[in-house]
């Protein structure tokens, strides 16, 4: 009752902002001043955006529980992969930051060759109502690649987006990282405004209207969108194991998550004995009330429960218009046409399609949209090799659902109609940067006897010699050459050193 208590002083909080071109006009001139350009400023800030999730993880429990009554443990969940995610940017940025050099040619072995990585500007960042913590994961991306960010909660989430309002300038500078609140209309206004990259996780529908603004001012974007992520069990897997790793993806926030199990495809016999597993793992989960927590909303509730209508129930079933939860619920004999098959579940609803064997799998999922996930269960490396080389998705975890977001050196985003972009650890900074080309040149007389080549009056000789000079080869890199030349110069140094004391010896 106290945790209630509190999140309700949560919800009521008020906090007053700027308008959203005061917002955008205050970071842009931040930016345009350079305070986020120094590395220096960028890993503070970062190690103060660490310690609000350390200092803060009560609160920020107690606001996802408000919003969404979100389990504490998913929650916790939440804040340590943003807090790994955190401690992954700040062990590397020293290396992303410094200017590449890239392989240079014949004709610019004197000159300096590089790739500086430039800030952006000022990145507008848009979060999602079911993982609203996680819409923190490429703000601090963005940070690390030295650009301002206006942080953009879900409207559908005001206890969180009150409490990173209230708390988060306590860490970070404001004018540099700013909240902006608002709803759908306040929402459009912001994207009226100039950024310099848009970052927006949500639904597909939504992430158009994002495109289309973007448009204006010919703004990237990374859209982490959703779609419907297929399960392909095959007969050589650990069946127990993995009923038990789906029914938890499936479960885990309710399927309100962008890279849940939507649907399974599998033969008929081992689609009999994942029921039977399916149906042991939620009793070990959740007992005999197996619950997880309840749908957002009753306009999402009512669409979960029409979708359920007709269905084959072998699991669960059981809904409360109440308290909007949804017993997680399998049903088998599920048509590629029937209605839970048009659209993204985004509830705890597992619908089973069979299929003859892992190439009508293929077929099967190649005939829809490109989808955000793509799990595949299986010892076999051929099968899964098979998969994997001949479908498309925004990212594969075998044997497994949900992990690859997990892991920090691994990109995460979508492709087609999940999405587009990518971030999380070395693809967040790099995401958010500029890759500036740079060639310095010099004065050095040998640079401008080549020179010549290139200037007029021209002929057939000059050209000639110009294109042996620019043309591309394979080969050790110039760094190499240098390294054996330094080493060869101190091999005859010492050779002659040496032998010029036992010359002296012998003399004595």
């Amino acid at each position: 009752m106290a945790l209630l208590e509190k999140s309700v002083n949560l919800s009521i909080m008020h906090v007053e902002q700027k308008s959203a071109a005061e917002v955008v006009a205050t970071a842009r001139d931040a930016f345009n001043k350079g305070f986020t350009k120094n590395v220096k400023h960028r890993m503070k800030h970062l190690k103060s955006f660490k310690k609000f999730l350390d200092e803060n993880e009560e609160s920020i429990v107690q606001a996802m529980h408000e919003d969404l009554r979100k389990q504490r443990e998913e929650a916790r969940f939440e804040i340590s992969i943003a807090v790994n995610h955190l401690k992954y940017l700040m062990a590397n940025l020293k290396e992303w930051v410094e200017p590449k050099r890239p392989p240079k040619r014949w004709l610019e072995l004197l000159d300096g060759v590089y790739v500086y990585h430039d800030p952006l500007g000022v990145v507008l960042v848009m979060g999602a109502w079911n993982v609203p913590l996680l819409t923190l994961v490429p703000v601090t991306g963005a940070m690390a690649a030295g650009n301002c960010v206006v942080i953009k909660p879900s409207h559908n989430c005001p206890a969180f987006g009150n409490m990173l309002a209230k708390v988060l300038p306590t860490y970070l500078d404001s004018m540099c990282y700013p909240v902006f609140l608002g709803d759908i209309d306040q929402t459009k206004i912001l994207l009226e405004q100039r950024f310099d990259y848009i970052y927006y996780t949500g639904s597909t529908s939504v992430g158009k209207i994002v495109h289309l603004a973007a448009n204006k001012y010919l703004t990237p974007t990374t859209l982490e969108l959703g779609g419907k992520n297929p399960v392909y069990i095959d007969p050589s897997a650990d069946l127990e194991l993995t009923a038990t790793r789906v029914m938890w993806g499936k479960c885990f926030n309710s399927g309100q998550a962008c890279i849940a199990p939507d649907y399974v495809l599998c033969t008929k016999s081992v689609e009999k004995e994942f029921v039977l597993h399916a149906r042991n793992a939620l009793k070990k989960f959740y007992g005999d009330d197996p619950r997880c927590c309840p749908i957002v909303n009753d306009q999402h509730f009512k669409r979960l429960q029409s979708l359920m209508t007709g269905l084959n129930i072998v699991i669960g079933g059981r809904t409360d218009p109440l308290e909007n939860y949804i017993e997680p619920t399998v049903a088998t004999g599920v048509s590629p046409n029937d209605p839970i098959m048009q659209e993204e579940i985004f509830g705890p609803i597992l619908p089973i399609v069979t299929v003859t064997c892992f190439k009508e799998a293929v077929k099967f999922i190649n005939r829809r949209e490109k989808p955000l996930a793509l799990y595949i269960f299986t010892k076999n490396s051929s099968v899964k090799n098979y998969i994997i080389e001949h479908t498309s998705s925004g990212g594969v975890t075998v044997n497994d659902t949900l992990m690859h977001l997990m892991v920090e050196s691994l990109p995460f985003g979508g492709v087609g109609l999940s999405g587009m972009g990518c971030y999380k650890g070395k693809s967040s900074f790099f995401t958010f940067v500029h890759k500036k080309s740079v060639l310095v040149k010099n004065f050095n007389g040998i640079i401008e006897k080549i020179n010549r080549l290139r200037y007029p009056p021209y002929s057939s000789q000059k050209t000639d010699v110009m294109g042996f000079l620019l043309k591309y080869r394979r080969g050790p890199s110039w760094i190499w050459l240098f390294y054996v030349g330094i080493f060869l110069i101190g091999f005859v140094v010492g050779f002659l050193v040496f032998n010029y004391f036992a010359l002296m010896n012998d003399m004595k």
